[in-house]
């Protein structure tokens, strides 16, 4: 369940977009998995300067708490606040529903040096 059309992080961050606009961000089918039942999620307030590969949020499950990464640096513009009421979205449509922030990147360039789907398919499998 990895969509080709995405760039992806090591981290299992996904992120849709980079037709030059703000891209979205999300957790990977791969990650909620392995988190289990997700029950709380922390995200930043719009308006919040991010920084790749530094944390910017949380995602709390019956498991464990874990970071959730920038994967590219730039600006959040928009979180999706559905979040709070039902985070278990994020189990159920990880790609749809369930993204997480969209951010304005201060180099959109800088989202071809994510992972393609091929390459995250081979992060996964090992």
């Amino acid at each position: 369940m990895i969509p080709e059309d995405l760039r992806y992080t090591a981290e299992h961050e996904w992120v849709a977009g980079g037709g030059g606009g703000p891209v979205r961000v999300g957790i990977t089918h791969f990650a909620q998995d392995a988190l289990g039942d997700i029950v709380y999620v922390q995200l930043p307030d719009p308006g919040t300067a991010v920084t790749a590969g530094e944390s910017f949020g949380e995602v709390e499950s019956t498991k464990s708490v874990s970071e959730i990464y920038a994967p590219l640096t730039g600006t959040v513009v928009a979180r999706n606040d559905k979040l709070g009421e039902e985070p278990e979205v994020i189990n159920t449509d990880p790609y749809g529903a369930g993204w997480l922030v969209e951010i304005e990147p201060a180099d959109p360039a800088a989202l071809d040096g994510l992972l393609t789907a091929s390459a995250y398919r081979d992060l996964t499998a090992s």
